[in-house]
């Protein structure tokens, strides 16, 4: 059975003190009711910047399903990248979970399939579990475009695994037109662009492949919607922006099930 997942990306927001303070916060209301009494026995995975990483953990690590994560890593291993971090540096501070191919790094920072794949080639190389994006404008939506879109996007970074490393990757589809703008793809849409994925994954896996894959809808969710995305048969979690830097509504997301 596919886990169901709730994760924060913090982005660039959040000082050391801050960010400690809003894992507390959330540490709390999860000793208050814990994960595996909730419905759907969630996940939750927090991404906070690099630089918070190890403090983050030292909280986390004593709250049961509860795991960091970072938001980038490079396409290489080593070498003279600055300012760059890698897969194995990520791995070494206990992170368990590293973001690729976000739609914010895809448009400022050009990443393309190619880099993409690298990345989470060098994400499994390293044990890490890549949680990898994928979604469309809102030109290519209004254009009819999204699905084309969404299946590039997914097959040239991924769908060159084999299935037993296919069977450690989570995919969160995003639609870039609803992400930080308050639109929220509406929970019929979510959902077939979820089970449109799915599919894509079964033509390419098989069926069961397809039915174990957890597919995260990021976009606007929120503590207000996170219920009717989530009724959703394909819907298994959010990608959570905004809301996961206020606790009482990421907790309320975390319980939406």
């Amino acid at each position: 059975m596919r886990k169901k997942i709730i994760a924060g990306n913090w982005k660039m927001n959040t000082s050391l003190q801050e960010g400690k303070e809003l894992v507390n916060s959330i540490a709390e209301m999860i000793k208050s009711k814990p994960l595996k009494t909730m419905p759907g026995n969630p996940e939750v995975i927090l991404f906070p910047p690099f630089v918070h990483i190890t403090e983050i953990l030292k909280i986390t690590k004593k709250e049961k399903g509860v795991t960091v994560g970072a938001q980038n890593c490079h396409q290489s291993d080593k070498g003279a990248y600055t300012g760059e971090v890698s897969a194995m540096m990520i791995k070494s501070v206990g992170a368990t979970h590293v973001l690729v191919g976000h739609s914010e790094r895809r448009q400022y920072f050009k990443e393309d399939d190619n880099t993409l794949a690298a990345k989470v080639s060098q994400a499994l190389d390293n044990k890490l579990t890549p949680v990898f994006c994928c979604g469309e404008s809102l030109e290519e939506r209004q254009s009819e475009k999204h699905f084309e879109v969404v299946k590039q996007q997914i097959s040239k970074s991924l769908f060159w695994l084999d299935v037993n490393d296919f069977a450690n990757i989570i995919i969160a589809y995003e639609p870039v037109w609803a992400i930080g703008t308050g639109e929220t793809a509406s929970p019929g849409q979510a959902q077939e662009m979820h089970s449109f994925i799915r599919n894509c994954i079964s033509e390419k896996y098989g069926s069961e492949a397809a039915s174990n894959t957890t597919i995260l809808y990021g976009g606007s969710c929120n503590a207000k919607n996170a219920k009717d995305l989530f009724k959703n048969e394909d819907v298994d979690g959010g990608l959570i922006g905004g809301a996961s830097l206020k606790a009482g509504d990421f907790f309320q997301i975390i319980n939406s099930y």
